[in-house]
């Protein structure tokens, strides 16, 4: 689809300037692909819209294959679940100001330049018009942001749809979305769909974690009079974790446990829906820490990493696989951790016992739903939680007051596990005071993990968290894993920052022109280009910048330029 009408060409937008076609539908998604079933192929690529979208041969191969349920799943009617594959770079630079959107936003929500996230609705009914004697199709959302709970939402409204009327409907909708505002951190949005209107709001860095999102103050955009009432989706990303983990919720605290140090783990589902939710409940129990490992909510053994995944001459690595075919029963049987949610009835169950948590028995096949692991949690369980929850099974308390509750449980066991962190890494900072404006900002202390264990005992999570257990034993697990190691990067980037934005405020209150008055010629030039060059960086300052010392770098500027000879003016002006 083209837009042919000239005004939209240059429709404004408060973060970017004149937009072009397709540049807002891109900031959302990728594309749709239409994956049908071929006699002679199997799955096969049908349609991909809008049609100028180039996805790689490898990249076409695993959304076939993860666009339908495994073939032992059995799936009649309609069925929808995500997944997640990796994906080719090429296509996801960032223009700076993408990339300065997106330092507002949490690291959580932040497109994923390595991977492609797939919403899949797929269709299978009986008709005899057909060799085979089903439809088979699915239509499959791609986008590099993570929003599971808003794709879900718009492929649910697409789908069926186009199973109707054809690639008319991917047409209109891609209209559609292309008219929507960009997701701006902090911004309520409305965006319409198909008659409908669905209201987000994308999360901020400044948000209080674990705070609902309001949804006051919506920006309006493009909405023609006579809409119906949007429909609100509370959160873009995350699921209800109490839903998705009630059959093992005994077991939530060794389950935050694993995913916080980035322990390998199968998740065995009787079907993709319950598998890939499954899969993304655990990831987001370490919220606010973004999980930096790698994760498949839906995986098959056509998948291209299965043989990296599934050898058994090396340890299996730190990444949560959700599967439904019970061929992974033994496959994974090597693997440390397995949780089964649902009942496997097509699982051949042995007639030994079946292995619980802590128990060091030889793993068997079983179908009963549990976690059978051999890990020996750290802290102990929160009863309190538990039997705050129990008082709430009952008809007055809406389930989601109940996922509300034990979102907001997680998240305060994460806090008291990341603050002695946060503090430790803040006192890496050399001081303010010796910060000069004629030298480079000083550098960050090396992270000691011995010498931030010696601070838990004045300063550890005792004083936040009532758990008991051991908790150096758990820092030292979390040290070796890459949620640490993402944690750790991405804070040492942000205090490096800090330090050049003092730096910098240094720099704008300094006297430039009694510093110049005896220097050479080449030192001037060397401070004139220095200050260009950190004034270009810090555009993609978080938080930017303020107007003010911008003002007085760029007068610095104007004032070493004045004192130079008039070849070097010219020079400089033009570099």
């Amino acid at each position: 689809m083209a837009v042919s009408d000239g005004d939209e060409m240059f429709l404004q937008s408060e973060f970017e300037g004149p937009i072009l076609p397709w540049d807002r539908f891109r900031r959302w998604m990728t594309c749709f692909c239409v994956v049908t079933f071929d006699l002679e192929l199997g799955q096969a690529l049908e349609l991909v819209y809008p049609a100028h979208i180039e996805l790689t041969d490898r990249e076409k191969t695993s959304i076939c294959y993860l666009a339908f349920p495994d073939s032992n799943s059995g799936c009649m009617g309609d069925t929808q679940f995500h997944f997640r594959i990796r994906c080719s770079p090429r296509s996801c630079h960032k223009s700076r100001l993408v990339s300065q959107y997106e330092n507002e936003v949490p690291l959580s929500y932040r497109s994923d330049p390595a991977h492609f996230y797939g919403f899949a609705y797929f269709r299978q009914v009986k008709d005899p018009s057909i060799q085979r004697g089903y439809f088979q199709k699915s239509v499959v959302l791609i986008s590099r942001l993570p929003y599971v709970n808003l794709f879900s939402e718009v492929v649910q409204l697409i789908a069926p749809s186009y199973f109707e009327n054809g690639e008319l409907s991917l047409e209109t909708v891609c209209h559609d979305i292309d008219q929507w505002p960009f997701p701006e951190a902090g911004h309520t949005l409305q965006l319409p769909l198909m008659g409908n209107v669905m209201q987000v709001r994308v999360p901020s860095r400044g948000d209080k974690p674990g705070a609902v999102s309001s949804p006051d103050n919506p920006l309006v955009t493009h909405i023609v009079p006579q809409m119906p009432s949007p429909k609100v989706i509370p959160a873009l990303k995350d699921p209800d974790i109490f839903r998705c983990l009630q059959t093992v919720l005994p077991h939530i605290h060794l389950l935050w446990e694993l995913a916080l140090t980035n322990e390998p783990l199968v998740v065995m589902a009787p079907s993709p829906t319950i598998c890939s939710e499954t899969v993304q409940a655990l990831t987001s129990l370490i919220s606010p820490l973004h999980y930096c490992s790698d994760y498949r909510p839906f995986f098959t053994i056509h998948d291209t990493e299965f043989k990296e995944y599934t050898t058994r001459t090396q340890a299996p690595p730190g990444v949560i696989l959700g599967v439904t075919n019970p061929f992974f029963a033994k496959t994974l049987q090597h693997w440390p951790h397995m949780v089964r949610i649902g009942e496997m009835s097509n699982l051949v169950i042995s007639s030994r016992k079946s292995p619980g948590v802590g128990q060091n028995s030889k793993r068997t096949l079983s179908s009963k739903p549990g976690i059978y692991t051999k890990y020996k949690q750290l802290l102990a369980k929160d009863k309190l939680i538990f039997r705050r929850l129990s008082k709430g099974n009952h008809p007055k308390r809406p389930p989601e007051v109940q996922n509300a509750i034990l979102r907001r449980h997680m998240v305060e066991l994460t806090q008291s596990f990341m603050i002695p962190l946060e503090r430790y890494v803040a006192s890496l900072m050399p001081l303010q005071r010796s910060i000069s404006p004629w030298k480079h900002p000083p550098r960050l202390k090396p992270f000691d993990a011995d010498e931030f264990l010696r601070t838990l005992e004045h300063s550890g999570p005792q004083l936040t968290s009532k758990l008991k257990g051991n908790w150096i034993g758990l820092y030292r697990k979390f040290f070796k894993s890459a949620n640490f190691e993402g944690w750790l990067r991405h804070r040492q980037r942000e205090i490096r920052q800090k330090l050049e934005l003092l730096h910098l405020e240094a720099l704008g209150k300094a006297d430039v022109l009694f510093w110049i008055k005896d220097k050479h010629e080449v030192e001037k030039v060397d401070l004139y280009l220095q200050i260009k060059e950190k004034l270009a960086g810090s555009a993609s300052f978080y938080p930017p910048v303020s107007h003010e010392i911008t003002q007085q770098l760029r007068a610095h500027l104007g004032s070493i330029t004045r004192n130079l000879p008039e070849d070097l003016q010219y020079v400089l002006k033009n570099s």
